[in-house]
């Protein structure tokens, strides 16, 4: 039998959302945990994308906000009724938590960011869309893969559900991964109900709120101070929104809270030794819980006995300002900035250029496909302020589509790339009608200006927003501005995982 963990191993097991508790799980012998991860679900939605080069180790943590099971049926009426979670068509397929933890490869400090949910960002692939709230990118591209097998002929329900969220799962984590622009190299997906299952397990969780709350959405009643809650009330704790002064920043706050007391239910519980309680937990991540494929689990346990006595510290991705966007309230970030936030963080060096870069010399025509009056002459302003030479202005044709993209013709592919990456990462294809040193702007139904940039973004950002320009019901309009109407959201101080945080 290997030696059972030390005490500060239990945070493993709560921040995966009980996928980690079967990665330290040494007090159960090696020839049940294989047996165990035998049955667990896998995926294969990382695919063959970029990897940590160091030796540390980033884990996406996906949080599905589904009424559903694994197969794609309601969860049992006596469930939701539990859950305070409507019905099974309630909440759809967001990840409503995306947490990405960081586990250093030298025993350092573990780092983990929460992504709030309504965080606007670019997304590729899913069509009639270039930015979505980051939550919606998974149950957007399962309706649509869905939809394209439909078409092929596929009628197998089990096997659309499947295949859907298989490619939900691919296009959340290439989101998060252009997003925040570190790789990612292990993910673990837990649903509504297992949030429940996993407080069940642990017997309640200890929490400590600093106001009190009384939500009939959630289901959250409880007075100030430090309280334990049972399974019902803690997930009724992570969900409530409503009534806070912060909204949804404040919801992210409390899921780090519930994390952190968890773990420490577990350091004191003896979970660890204890074979009932550690078999009640891995049951619930084998009905609960989806790990990416391939995971090493050997070697993961290794790598993170190194980091044993650290501490673990949660922090929130900062948010510009709250925006409404085709009626839907979003996030406004700052992309460049959080990218060198999370890559300073991890440890990870920015991107080095061996040469300056050369001054754009081509020529873009920029074209609106929405109806966001000024939109294609605005950022025309701002890239030609940049170095690129003037072309034509105008509203899309029906050939351009109503997505936005960036192509180019013969010469013109390095400029195309900078055109893009000042626009918050746009589509980029060649073009062989285009002249050659032409680049054409596409600016799709959905597109927003980045909050700020290196270089374009600065120059849109001192001419255009919704102060100068208003847009047409229902439509994307600019919201980059040097003036928010709001006060910056207030993401908190970093919650330490040494004790149990009173949150709002």
């Amino acid at each position: 039998m290997a030696p059972h963990p030390r005490a500060g191993r239990g945070w493993r097991i709560v921040v995966s959302a009980t996928a980690l508790m079967v990665l330290v799980s040494t007090g159960f012998g090696w020839y049940q945990l294989r047996a165990f991860t035998d049955g667990l679900t896998t995926s294969d939605a990382l695919g063959d994308g970029p990897r940590s080069q160091d030796g540390a180790t980033n884990v996406l943590l996906i949080g599905l906000d589904s009424r559903k099971d694994q197969q794609g049926n309601d969860l049992p009426q006596a469930i939701l009724d539990q859950l305070h979670a409507g019905d099974g068509e309630e909440g759809g397929y967001n990840t409503n938590t995306l947490i990405l933890l960081h586990v250093p490869d030298d025993g350092s400090k573990i780092t983990a960011f929460s992504i709030p949910r309504d965080d606007y960002v670019p997304v590729k692939g899913i069509p009639d869309n270039d930015h979505v709230k980051i939550k919606e990118a998974y149950g957007l591209e399962k309706y649509y893969t869905e939809q394209r097998l439909t078409a092929t002929g596929v009628t197998d329900k089990q096997t659309l559900e499947t295949k859907g969220r298989e490619a939900g799962r691919a296009e959340t984590l290439q989101t998060v991964r252009d997003f925040l622009g570190v790789p990612i190299d292990r993910f673990a997906e837990i649903n509504l109900a297992g949030f429940y299952d996993v407080a069940q397990a642990l017997g309640g969780v200890d929490v400590c709120l600093n106001h009190p709350v009384d939500d009939d959405y959630s289901g959250a009643s409880f007075p100030a101070g430090p309280q334990s809650l049972n399974a019902s009330q803690a997930l009724a704790f992570v969900r409530q929104r409503h009534g806070l002064d912060n909204g949804d920043l404040d919801r992210t706050h409390r899921q780090q809270a519930f994390l952190v007391s968890a773990m420490h239910k577990l350091q004191s519980a003896g979970t660890f030794v204890n074979p009932g309680k550690l078999q009640n937990l891995l049951d619930v991540a084998k009905q609960d819980v989806v790990l990416s494929s391939g995971w090493d689990i050997g070697s993961y346990a290794q790598q993170l006995g190194k980091v044993a006595g650290s501490t673990t510290e949660f922090q929130t991705l900062p948010v510009v300002r709250y925006d409404t966007i085709d009626g839907q309230d979003v996030n406004i970030v700052d992309i460049p900035a959080i990218r060198a936030q999370v890559r300073a963080a991890f440890g990870v060096p920015e991107p080095t250029t061996t040469s300056p870069a050369k001054p754009p010399t081509s020529t873009v025509d920029v074209v609106n496909a929405g109806e966001t009056p000024g939109l294609a002459t605005d950022v025309s302003k701002a890239l030609i302020a940049d170095g690129f030479a003037a072309g034509t202005v105008g509203n899309a044709t029906s050939r351009d589509g109503t997505d936005s993209s960036v192509t180019y013709g013969p010469g013109a592919d390095v400029d195309a790339r900078t055109a893009s990456a000042l626009l918050g990462d746009l589509n980029i294809a060649p073009d062989r009608t285009l002249p050659s040193g032409h680049i054409r702007i596409v600016l799709g139904r959905t597109f927003t200006p980045p909050a700020s940039s290196n270089a374009s973004a600065k120059n849109f950002v001192m001419q255009s927003g919704p102060s100068t320009r208003a847009a047409s019901p229902g439509t994307a309009r600019p919201t980059a501005t040097s003036t928010p109407a709001t006060p910056t959201p207030d993401q908190g101080s970093p919650i330490d995982g040494g004790t149990v945080p009173c949150v709002d």
